[in-house]
C-alpha cells in the first residue's frame, strides 16, 4: 500500500517535470528548433491540424527555420499562421518554401524570459509540492485507518520527501539552470 502510494507520487513528479521541460522548450532562445513551432496550428480541410502533419519543418542554419508545405495551396495559409502566432516571427516565402529568419535577442528580452523560466520552475515546484502534500496525506489516511504503523508512516514520509528533493530541487533545477545558460549564449 505505501509503496504503491511513493510509486504514484513518483510518476507524478516526472510528469511535472516533463511538463516543464515541455513548456520551456516553447520559449526561443535565439537559436533556430523545430519545436518552436509546435504550438502552431493551421486550417487544413475546415479543421486545425498542428504545423508539422502540414508541412516538413527543418533547420536551415543556427538562425533560419525552414517549412516546406505539402501541398502548394498550404503555403499562404502556413505564412499567415505563423505570423498570427505570438512568437514574432516574420516569414518570407520563395516558391513552396517559407524561410523563417530568427531574430536575435536583445538583453531586454533574455531577461524577460529568465523571468518567465523562473516562474516556469517555481510552477513545478510547487506542482511537486503538491504531490508530496497529497501522498503524505494517503500516509496518514492508512495510519490512522491502523492499516500501517507509525514506525511505516515515518520512513514512508522520509521516502516521499527524499523524491520530493530529487525532483523540485535537484532536476527541477539543473533544467532552469540549462534554460537560463541557453538564453543567456548569444
Amino acid at each position: 500500500m505505501v509503496n504503491e502510494i511513493i510509486k504514484n507520487a513518483e510518476t507524478r513528479m516526472q510528469k511535472s517535470v516533463v511538463a516543464l521541460k515541455n513548456e520551456l522548450s516553447k520559449l526561443r532562445t535565439g537559436r533556430a528548433h523545430v519545436s518552436l513551432l509546435d504550438h502552431v496550428t493551421v486550417e487544413y480541410y475546415g479543421s486545425d491540424v498542428p504545423l508539422s502533419q502540414v508541412a516538413n519543418i527543418s533547420v536551415e542554419d543556427a538562425r533560419t527555420l525552414s517549412v516546406s508545405p505539402w501541398e502548394k495551396p498550404m503555403v499562404q495559409v502556413i505564412e499567415k499562421a505563423i505570423m498570427t502566432s505570438d512568437l514574432g516571427l516574420n516569414p518570407s516565402t520563395s516558391g513552396d518554401l517559407i524561410r523563417i529568419p530568427l531574430p536575435m535577442l536583445t538583453e531586454e528580452r533574455r531577461k524577460d524570459m529568465i523571468k518567465i523560466v523562473r516562474q516556469e520552475g517555481e510552477n513545478s515546484r510547487v506542482a511537486i509540492r503538491n504531490i508530496r502534500r497529497d501522498a503524505n496525506s494517503e500516509v496518514k489516511s492508512l495510519l490512522k485507518d491502523k492499516s500501517i504503523t507509525e514506525d511505516e508512516e515515518k520512513r514512508a514520509e522520509a521516502d516521499i520527501q527524499k523524491l520530493t528533493d530529487k525532483y523540485s530541487t535537484t532536476e527541477v533545477e539543473n533544467i532552469l539552470v540549462q534554460k537560463e545558460k541557453d538564453l543567456m549564449d548569444f
